[in-house]
C-alpha cells in the first residue's frame, strides 16, 4: 500500500479546517512535512534511476518532474502521507512508496499496447513506401517535369507578348508608310498570325500538360497506397486515444466516476489534452478514494532542471495545472470544503494615490494586488474606481494596465480623445517606462538586454511560456541598481510590452534566473510581488511637450 505514515512528530499541528484549494495555495504545515520526507527519500533513493539533471556530465536525457504529496486520514483515523509523480518515472508508472496511475497505459498486453504496436506497424509501412527507390524517382520526376512545364509555358506566354508588341509597332509604322488598302491587308495578315500563335501556345499546353497527367498518374498510383495507410493510421489512432480516454475513470468521495471524455465534454476543450489525467494530483486523490481514505491536504513540488519552455525551480512548490486538471478535480472534489480561492480577494484599497493630474490625464499610483480593470468575479479595480471619481469625463479610459501583482504608474485619459493620442503613442513604442524590480538572487552582470519571446500556456493560464516557434518577440533592457544579502535591485526598461514579460524574463533560466520577490507564478509568493512601475515618459497631447514622472516602491 502507498500509505506512508510520518516519520516526524507531528502531534502538535492542528488540521486544517478545509481542504487545499489545488490551483492556488501556501502549503499547510502537514504537507510541508510530507514533501521534505519525500525529498529525504528523493534524495538517498536507489530504487529507481532517472536523470533529473543534477549531474551535468550526464549525458542521458535530463527530465525534472512534477511529484505530489496527499495528507490523508486511514479508517484507523491514523493520519500518513501518499506520494504521487506527473507521468512516468525513469518511464515507468509503478515504482514503490507512489500511487500507481488511474490508468496504466504501459502494462503489458492491455489494448493500449496492441494499438500501439498496430499503429507503429502502419508507420513503418509508410515510412518504407516513402523511402522507395521508385516512389522517389516518380515524385523527382513529377517535380523536375513541373518546373521544365512552368517554365517552358512562361516563355511560350513572353514570345506571345513579344509578338503582340511587334505586330503593334507594325500597325502603327503602316499608318503613315501604307495606304488605306495595304493597311487592311496587312491587318488581316496581322490578325490570322496572332490566331495561329495562340493556336499553336494552346496546343504545347495541351500537349505538355497531358505528359504531366502521364507523369503523375505513374506518382499517384504509389502516392495512394501511402494516403490510404496514413488514412487508416489515423482512424486507428483517433480510435486508440478515444478507447483510452474511456478507460480514464474518476472517483469522487461520494464513489461516484466519471469518465475523461464524459469531464472535458462540458468544456471549451471538449476533447481531453494529452496527458490528461496523469498528473500528480489526480492520482493521489484516486487511491484516496479507492482505498477509503480521507484526503486532509495536499501540495506539488518541482524537482530537477526546468523543461526549455516553462520556469520550474528545483523544490519550488506549485499549483495544479488548470488546462488538465482544474476540470478533473472539480469532479474529485465535488462535496469536499475547499479553502477559498485566494484569485477571488484582493487588497483592501480605500483611496488610489494621484501623481499628477490635470484637466486632460491623470497619472496614479496603483497599489500591489489591485486590478487596473474589472475581472470575471472581481469587479474593483482602478477603472471603475475613476468611472466613479470622474462621472461627467467622456473617459476616463486606462491607457495601458499593470498586471494585479504589480504596483506604480498607471496612465489614465479622461476623454477619447486623449485616450486615442496617448494609444498612439504607445503603439509606436514612443513611450518609454521603467520598473523597479527585487530579485531573489545575484545578477552577475551589471547591465544588459534579455530577447525570449513568449506565448501563453495553453494548459495553465495565464502563465506564460517561453516559445521560440510561436511565441511573440518579448525584448527587456537591465540595469542592476544594488545587490545586498543575496538580493538584487534591478531596473527594468521593457521595449515590448508583452504579459508578464519582466516577471518571465527575470525567472527564466535563459533570462536573469533570479525570480522577482513575490512572484506567486514564476518564483516563490510572500507578502507582496516587489515590482513596481517607477518612471514614464510620454508627449503630452495638448501641450505636445515631453513629460516625465517617477514614482518610487515602498519595497
Amino acid at each position: 500500500m502507498a500509505f506512508t505514515p510520518f516519520l516526524s512528530d507531528i502531534s502538535e499541528i492542528d488540521l486544517p479546517q478545509d481542504f487545499t484549494y489545488p490551483f492556488y495555495y501556501s502549503p499547510h504545515p502537514l504537507s510541508l512535512i510530507a514533501c521534505q520526507e519525500l525529498q529525504d527519500y528523493l534524495k538517498i533513493q536507489t530504487d529507481f534511476k532517472h536523470n533529473f539533471g543534477f549531474d551535468e556530465k550526464d549525458t542521458s536525457l535530463q527530465i525534472g518532474k512534477m511529484f505530489g504529496v496527499l495528507v490523508v486520514k486511514n479508517q484507523s483515523g491514523k493520519l500518513g502521507y501518499l506520494a504521487a509523480f506527473s507521468g512516468k518515472l525513469a518511464d515507468e508508472n509503478h515504482h514503490k512508496r507512489f500511487v500507481p496511475p488511474v490508468f496504466d497505459l504501459l502494462e503489458k498486453d492491455n489494448f493500449f499496447r496492441i494499438g500501439e504496436v498496430e499503429v507503429n506497424d502502419l508507420t513503418l509501412k509508410i515510412q518504407a513506401l516513402e523511402s522507395d527507390k521508385t516512389y522517389l524517382q516518380l515524385k523527382a520526376n513529377l517535380d523536375s517535369f513541373k518546373q521544365e512545364m512552368d517554365a517552358a509555358v512562361a516563355l511560350k506566354k513572353q514570345a506571345l507578348k513579344t509578338s503582340k508588341k511587334q505586330r503593334d509597332e507594325k500597325r502603327a509604322l503602316a499608318k503613315t508608310t501604307l495606304n488605306e488598302a495595304e493597311q487592311l491587308l496587312l491587318i488581316e495578315q496581322l490578325k490570322t498570325e496572332s490566331i495561329r500563335e495562340q493556336l499553336q501556345v494552346k496546343d504545347f499546353i495541351r500537349e505538355i500538360n497531358l505528359k504531366y497527367a502521364e507523369i503523375e498518374g505513374l506518382f499517384l498510383e504509389k502516392e495512394q497506397v501511402i494516403l490510404q495507410l496514413k488514412e487508416e493510421r489515423a482512424n486507428k489512432s483517433s480510435r486508440l486515444q478515444k478507447e483510452i480516454f474511456e478507460q480514464y475513470t474518476f472517483l469522487n468521495q461520494a464513489q461516484k466516476t466519471k469518465s475523461l471524455l464524459a469531464i472535458f465534454e462540458q468544456t471549451v476543450f471538449q476533447t481531453p489534452p494529452a496527458g490528461a489525467g496523469e498528473c500528480a494530483a489526480p492520482k493521489l486523490l484516486q487511491y484516496a478514494f479507492l482505498n477509503q481514505l480521507q484526503p486532509i491536504c495536499m501540495a506539488e513540488f518541482w524537482w530537477g532542471k526546468s523543461p526549455s519552455s516553462e520556469v520550474r525551480l528545483h523544490g519550488q512548490y506549485y499549483p495544479a495545472c488548470r488546462g488538465k486538471c482544474e476540470p478533473i478535480l472539480a469532479h474529485m472534489l465535488e462535496g469536499i470544503s475547499l479553502e477559498k480561492n485566494p484569485m477571488l480577494e484582493q487588497a483592501s484599497v480605500k483611496e488610489i494615490p494621484v501623481v499628477y493630474e490635470d484637466e486632460y490625464l491623470l497619472l496614479i499610483n496603483k497599489p500591489p494586488e489591485f486590478l487596473s480593470v474589472p475581472g470575471k468575479e472581481l469587479k474593483d479595480s482602478v477603472y471603475e474606481r475613476m468611472r466613479l471619481k470622474y462621472p461627467n469625463a467622456s473617459g476616463p479610459l486606462l491607457v495601458h494596465r499593470l498586471d494585479m501583482s504589480t504596483s506604480g504608474l498607471l496612465l489614465v485619459a479622461k476623454s477619447e480623445e486623449i485616450y486615442k493620442q496617448l494609444q498612439s503613442q504607445f503603439i509606436r513604442r514612443n513611450v518609454k517606462k521603467s520598473y523597479i524590480a527585487l530579485l531573489d538572487g545575484i545578477v552577475d552582470k551589471t547591465e544588459g538586454d534579455i530577447s525570449l519571446p513568449l506565448r501563453v500556456d495553453l494548459e495553465d493560464r495565464p502563465k506564460q511560456l517561453v516559445c521560440y516557434e510561436h511565441g511573440k518577440n518579448a525584448y527587456t533592457k537591465y540595469k542592476v541598481l544594488e545587490i545586498k544579502n543575496g538580493k538584487t535591485r534591478i531596473q527594468f526598461f521593457p521595449i515590448t510590452g508583452r504579459t508578464h514579460q519582466l516577471r518571465v524574463h527575470a525567472a527564466h533560466h535563459l533570462g536573469l534566473n533570479c525570480p522577482i520577490i513575490g512572484d506567486d507564478l514564476y518564483g516563490t509568493k510572500s507578502e507582496r510581488l516587489c515590482l513596481h512601475a517607477q518612471w514614464i515618459q510620454f508627449k503630452h497631447p495638448i501641450s505636445k511637450e515631453i513629460v516625465e514622472f517617477s514614482c518610487e516602491p515602498n519595497f
